[in-house]
């Protein structure tokens, strides 16, 4: 589900199953270069980062991995995966110049059309 997050208004809702995975990808507001992030739904309604990838370092990308997390390249892609924690929700500010797209089930879904520009939003599993 997908709300706003000060009034709670509901802007998406989806029927999802454990395993399931779904991204968001956006291009990043300092280094203005696409990043996908990378989620899989596990123990109901937790939400686990799977990776992040991005295609170019500078400012305001990771310069540095955290425990048991791995840097790799596929094509010109950089990859970080190893990630163990768990999220209840995700939130977002969606981008004003850039959109945010989610992507899930084989669809995608612009989250600024749906939810509007600089919109403060909550990405949860119910």
């Amino acid at each position: 589900m997908i709300a706003d997050a000060d009034s709670g208004r509901v802007f998406y809702e989806r029927a999802v199953r454990e395993g399931d995975t779904f991204s968001i990808t956006f291009v990043h507001s300092v280094n203005n270069s696409p990043v996908t992030d990378v989620f899989r739904i596990e123990g109901g309604a937790r939400i686990r980062p799977v990776q992040a990838r991005y295609s170019a370092f500078g400012a305001g990308m990771p310069d540095a991995l955290g425990e048991g997390l791995t840097l790799s390249r596929e094509g010109a892609d950089m990859v970080v995966t190893g990630f163990t924690r768990t999220e209840g929700e995700l939130r977002y500010i969606v981008g004003t110049v850039s959109d945010h797209v989610l992507s899930i089930q084989g669809r995608e879904v612009s989250l600024r059309d749906m939810c509007g520009k600089n919109a403060h939003i909550v990405l949860s599993i119910k």
